[in-house]
């Protein structure tokens, strides 16, 4: 079977024989009154899956003051305010999407106030010109249409953030697409690209980029001045060669399984990597440099390639959760994998291994990784500078030499209640910036973490029994990932506010009826998970000073009133309030997401 002979096919919207397409008069039908009256209040107009032929003409007669049977308005009686012409909101939402479009009406550039226009799931060609004078668009939609080009005007949209034109026609991108310099995700995925043009470099706002399932060969080489790229998928097209990846530093999931690929670029400045893909290419070695170079990695999958061996070096790979090898052509695995302190996954099958029997394979990767332990020669020790008597099975508390490879301390699920100075001293010998404790019996925080506060950055004590942190807690100024989850904490000390390098913060599943006060003088906290605990009220006053938080979970709680003023914290991409006894936002608003939420909040401030 051809490598590529998987490839997803574009969806096309196929329209019964016995659907019954709309008459203009029918769909006139969907701008009622109350619509009308809706959409002037809150400057958003729904009409997704309304089985529309063409866009209702009443649409752009809902702004006329003139016909007073149209917007049903009483002369006799006293207007409301709301109702009032200076209170008229105009036109900022609109959704067309899942209808049988063919034609968006010239009409449309009536709307200057547009910020969002949702089109996906029509049968639209192309799109009018006068789309280019909506000047305030920041998020369009177009997938699951079949345009083949783009008017040169659409290159107008210069306040575009969102661009989704996936499953369509495209068979080429004007260099235009560099006047798109506000653009945070673009998704051209699922056309008929054969090349992209080279203004993408331009996109230095980029954080999301797909361009899979199309027909690339090669990557333009500014492509690497997406400086603040999050994530890349250039999965499922021809690709042979990729240029060093280095400069994309934010860089932090990489797409590009079932391609061509020939060899594993330089990574080499992507200090953020987390998770790389290269299933189904043709890439025959593991480099060294890169086990040396890709130390934040997590998962790696490799699987259909050509690769016949994998380097001892590979153990630099301290982070690594998951690793697929699987239908290689490998025939030995380097033994000190098994000292892989975070590995979880590990796929071997279809390969032509001779060390590991077909039977412990198929057990599952801890037998594996604790056969290879087993088979650890005094050869492979002296490589990492470990002593040859130390026996990796007995031995709970690992050493220095363990250690220092990923500079990790990884003692989770052994089924202990502390840990000994003896070991935190190695740590620090070592250099420790990541600790694993979660999943044992601590009743206490080991007090011996202050010993490596120097270099502490991470820290997981999740899933114990612990009911109070202490006071030298503060002392791990350094913290900047802590998950405190499922213990029985009630509070924690305010002391704990000066930990101001604290990005993300995990106390769920605990026994807070308040949020800790503390919280609020962590000033760099991006993220802040306190879901299923007892809290009961929360205040958009106190969240003023984190200024950074992007992600908060509320869900699950005893919350019985939302302050409106939590809609001002547009800075959220995150938030999860799900599972409060409170009436206000309704269900159907947090269906919608976090903007709606918050938009929502907005409204609801007293003015």
């Amino acid at each position: 079977m051809d490598k590529h002979s998987s490839k997803v096919k574009s969806r096309r919207k196929i329209v019964n024989p016995l659907f019954h397409l709309q008459t203009k008069d029918e769909n006139d039908r969907h701008i009622t009154p109350d619509v009308v009256k809706r959409v002037r209040s809150t400057g958003q107009l729904n009409l997704s899956s309304k089985h529309l032929s063409t866009v209702p003409e009443k649409m752009f007669t809902m702004y006329d003051l003139t016909n007073e049977n149209e917007i049903n308005i009483d002369l006799s009686r006293v207007v409301k305010e709301e109702d009032a012409w200076w209170s008229i909101k105009p036109l900022t939402h609109l959704d067309l999407s899942s209808n049988v479009l063919t034609i968006l009406p010239k009409e449309i550039s009536m709307f200057q106030d547009l910020m969002v226009l949702n089109l996906h799931d029509n049968l639209l060609t192309e799109l009018p010109e006068e789309i280019g004078s909506l000047n305030k668009l920041t998020k369009l939609f177009l997938n699951h249409n079949k345009i083949t080009q783009f008017p040169k005007d659409f290159y107008k949209l210069t306040d575009l953030k969102q661009l989704f034109v996936s499953h369509n026609s495209l068979e080429s991108i004007s260099k235009d697409i560099s006047d798109f310099v506000m653009l945070e995700k673009l998704d051209l995925s699922n056309n008929h690209l054969s090349k992209l043009p080279s203004g993408i470099g331009f996109l230095v706002r980029l954080t999301e980029l797909s361009v899979s399932n199309n027909g690339l060969k090669k990557l333009p080489p500014d492509i690497v001045n997406l400086r603040v790229l999050l994530k890349l998928d250039i999965s499922h097209n021809s690709i042979t060669h990729l240029p060093d990846m280095g400069e994309l530093r934010k860089l932090q999931i990489f797409h590009a399984q079932h391609n061509d690929i020939q060899e594993i670029p330089n990574f080499m400045g992507c200090e953020q990597i987390q998770e790389i893909y290269f299933g189904n290419n043709f890439i025959q070695e593991i480099p060294v440099e890169f086990c040396e170079n890709m130390t934040p990695l997590k998962i790696l999958e490799l699987r259909d390639n050509q690769i016949k061996a994998v380097p001892t070096e590979i153990i630099k790979l301290a982070h690594l959760t998951k690793f697929d090898l699987t239908n290689n052509d490998i025939e030995d695995v380097p033994n000190v994998v098994g000292l892989m302190p975070h590995l979880q996954s590990l796929k071997l099958e279809g390969n032509k291994l001779k060390q590991i029997r077909a039977d412990i394979i198929h057990t599952g990767t801890n037998r594996i990784l604790r056969y290879l332990r087993e088979k650890i020669s005094d050869e492979e020790m002296t490589v990492l500078n470990v002593p040859s008597d130390v026996s990796y099975d007995n031995k709970i508390y690992p050493d220095r030499y363990t250690m220092r490879n990923g500079h990790i301390l990884n003692l989770a699920m052994k089924d202990i209640s502390d840990v000994p100075d003896e070991c935190f001293l190695e740590a620090k010998e070592a250099s420790v910036s990541s600790v694993d404790l979660c999943k044992n019996k601590f009743v206490n925080i080991p007090s011996g973490l202050t010993l490596i506060s120097k270099y502490l950055t991470e820290l997981n004590m999740s899933a114990n029994r612990i009911s109070q942190i202490p006071g030298f807690f503060k002392d791990l100024t350094k913290l900047k990932f802590c998950d405190l989850s499922k213990n029985q904490l009630e509070d924690l000390p305010e002391c704990l506010s000066g930990l101001i390098l604290m990005r993300e913060l995990i106390l769920s599943n605990n026994r807070f009826k308040k949020i800790p006060s503390c919280i609020f003088g962590m000033v760099g906290l991006e993220i802040l998970l306190i879901n299923d605990n007892g809290i009961q009220e929360i205040s958009a006053d106190d969240f003023k000073s984190l200024k950074r938080i992007a992600t908060l979970d509320l869900g699950n709680n005893n919350i019985h009133y939302v302050p409106p003023e939590l809609g001002n914290m547009t800075q959220l991409r995150k938030l999860e309030i799900k599972g409060n006894p409170f009436r206000q936002p309704r269900y159907a608003i947090l269906e919608q997401g976090t903007e709606s939420i918050l938009s929502y909040l907005r409204d609801k401030i007293p003015k």
